[in-house]
């Protein structure tokens, strides 16, 4: 309740990227003192053993993540894993340093529980997000995994050249490595979805990673059509990746409660929040039962409470993310979904989807 009062009195009258770096700087100053962040960590991170799940060789204390979008620089890994996440994603980071489309570039749908946003990969770029989690890894909070996001310079004209720098950069601070083609906000980015151009990306990082042991995924977009998505779940077993994450955001705007005039003002984007469930669980389901059941897959897109992520699981997914309900939850959502989601696994007993992979 102190949330929603808060967001509606504060937050919802702030540009929502100016809200969003509010919001973060607060957590920053807030939990900054370790003292402070070991109290929150042991208020809100699970310690429920029903929960544990090890995929991609790691073991992780819960199935909710936060999804990459929200901390793009790696700046508040071990605060935003205090809250109750069992893994965090940073990113999306390109080799080189970028500022992103310009402003205004992120939209609050609130009919819909959701956002709109094209950034543009805005961030400080791959050295600067290496020193900071090299810096991190001397005083690292214990047991958070991190997994780092990458994506394509705009400018870079050698897009596997470009990713290779990235994973070369990042990939000694990564618990996993993630192969972003599927923002909607780089111009031409999507189009490296297709498996003929994939293939050489995956190459080349893997080249950057000197063989490094780094689980390596691919995310993808919802608006894939069936067979393009078939066609990217070969490619992942045929080269033999960790895992993939689905689905990123949505250039689609149907079946929206906000009204169309607000929505066309928001413009071009990607849409994140509840309107992707309906997709992004049926891109699960596909996936699923092309890769087989061993196969890791992090849902992602219109997860908003434990119902949603446990019907996830149910449906396959090894793991589960979130950031826009996060975003319009507040700081305690992870902690009350995580809650929901061990009362569910002890409802289930031994019909409980968790740990299949």
């Amino acid at each position: 309740m102190i949330w929603r009062a808060f967001f509606a009195l504060v937050l919802r009258r702030l540009d929502a990227e100016a809200a969003h770096r509010l919001g973060t700087r607060a957590l920053a100053v807030t939990l900054a003192p370790a003292a402070v962040r070991w109290l929150v960590r042991r208020l809100c991170v699970p310690r429920d053993p029903a929960l544990r799940v090890h995929a991609l060789g790691l073991d992780f204390p819960s199935p909710l993540g936060l999804a990459a979008g929200f901390d793009k620089d790696a700046a508040h890994v071990d605060a935003l894993a205090a809250l109750g996440f069992g893994f965090v994603e940073i990113g999306t980071v390109t080799a080189q340093p970028q500022a992103g489309n310009p402003r205004p570039r992120m939209f609050r749908l609130p009919a819909d529980r959701a956002l709109v946003n094209r950034m543009g990969f805005n961030n400080g770029g791959a050295a600067a997000a290496a020193a900071r989690l090299g810096g991190r890894a001397r005083n690292r909070d214990p047991g958070v995994i991190v997994g780092i996001n990458i994506g394509k310079t705009k400018v870079a004209a050698d897009a596997a050249a470009d990713y290779r720098a990235s994973a070369a950069a990042l990939a000694p601070h990564a618990d996993y490595l993630v192969i972003n083609v599927s923002s909607p906000n780089t111009p031409g980015l999507r189009d490296l979805q297709a498996v003929e151009q994939l293939e050489p990306i995956v190459a080349a990082v893997r080249e950057g990673m000197a063989g490094r042991a780094v689980p390596l995924l691919v995310k993808i977009a919802p608006d894939l059509a069936d067979a393009d998505v078939d066609a990217v779940a070969d490619l992942a077993l045929r080269t033999g990746l960790d895992g993939l994450i689905a689905t990123n955001t949505t250039i689609s705007r149907e079946g929206l409660a906000t009204p169309a005039a607000a929505v066309a003002a928001a413009g071009a984007g990607g849409l994140s929040g509840a309107p992707l469930a309906g997709r992004s669980l049926a891109v699960l389901r596909r996936l699923r039962e092309r890769l087989g059941a061993d196969f890791t897959i992090i849902s992602v897109g219109g997860v908003e409470n434990a119902a949603d992520a446990w019907a996830r699981l149910a449906a396959g997914a090894t793991l589960v993310q979130a950031y826009t309900a996060f975003v319009y939850g507040g700081p305690l959502w992870p902690r009350r979904v995580a809650r929901g989601l061990g009362d569910r696994v002890r409802e289930a007993g031994s019909n409980s989807p968790l740990g299949r992979s």
